[in-house]
């Protein structure tokens, strides 16, 4: 069968064209941001945590972990249509082998199973968009459009029924609310995030315990007034949080920007 006009420009653009609103979210840094966030969400989930918590080593694979999610979100957002392929095909390799039980409830778990990459892609792409309309980057028209677009990304690793719109999005939260729980594992996992492991001399001599430490307390505070309930974390009243959390995340996406300006990299960071 002859390919369609402008099939090769699609294969080169990838999966997210130039002018998508992926592409607009996921290249900004503030994106990075809800990145951790939803982390701090996707714990609350049994099954999905006793896959992390199982097939994962701590501290030895906390950063490579991190740098293979943030690498997977860009290439598929931004690489072309044969690269983006080989990531996802790389991804569901992994996932095929991580499966197990989860102590929390009794039942067995696989990271292939379409309700917990439900859960996974929900949470990553409804906190990365989140953090991007915060700012006002991008309008209520534009986050949709984003919720719409990232089902297909969802649909490479398997997931189905994703919601499409921020109103699907809560809707979901909604429904899911009763499975969740902040488990002994969970809360774990959470401490370990917001104090993340570092060589001692890049904590001795560089900032980088301090700007860790803004990065968690920022994602912490973009979390959903539920999730801050289910971890007991005190909860300031709404007019002091959200413009704190607002003006910290301001002040990572422009030290982000800065960063990318000293490496000369106009791609958005790994």
């Amino acid at each position: 069968m002859s390919e369609s006009p402008g099939s090769d420009a699609r294969t080169e653009e990838g999966y997210f064209p130039v002018g998508s609103a992926t592409r607009r979210v996921v290249g900004d840094p503030a994106a990075l941001i809800g990145g951790i966030s939803a982390l701090f969400l996707q714990t609350l989930h049994p099954r999905a945590m006793a896959g992390v918590d199982q097939h994962s080593s701590f501290p030895d694979d906390f950063w490579p972990r991190l740098q293979r999610t943030a690498g997977y979100v860009t290439t598929l957002a931004f690489a072309d249509t044969a690269t983006a392929d080989a990531s996802v095909a790389r991804v569901r390799r992994i996932h095929k082998v991580v499966r197990g039980t989860d102590p929390v409830t009794g039942r067995t778990y696989s990271a292939d199973d379409p309700e917990l990459l439900r859960w996974v892609h929900v949470t990553e792409v409804s906190s990365m968009v989140g953090a991007v309309r915060r700012l006002g980057v991008i309008d209520a028209d534009e986050e949709d459009r984003f919720l719409a677009e990232q089902v297909r990304a969802g649909a490479l690793l398997g997931a189905t029924d994703l919601p499409t719109s921020r109103d699907e999005v809560e809707q979901y939260f909604a429904d899911i609310r009763p499975q969740l729980v902040a488990s002994p594992t969970a809360k774990l996992a959470a401490r370990r995030l917001a104090v993340a492991p570092l060589p001692l001399r890049l904590e001795l001599l560089t900032p980088a315990r301090p700007v860790w430490t803004t990065v968690a307390a920022v994602a912490i505070g973009m979390l959903p007034g539920w999730a801050r309930d289910l971890y007991g974390i005190p909860r300031p009243p709404d007019w002091i949080a959200e413009p704190v959390t607002t003006a910290g995340l301001w002040s990572l996406r422009t030290a982000l920007f800065g960063a990318r300006r000293i490496l000369r990299r106009p791609d958005p960071p790994r």
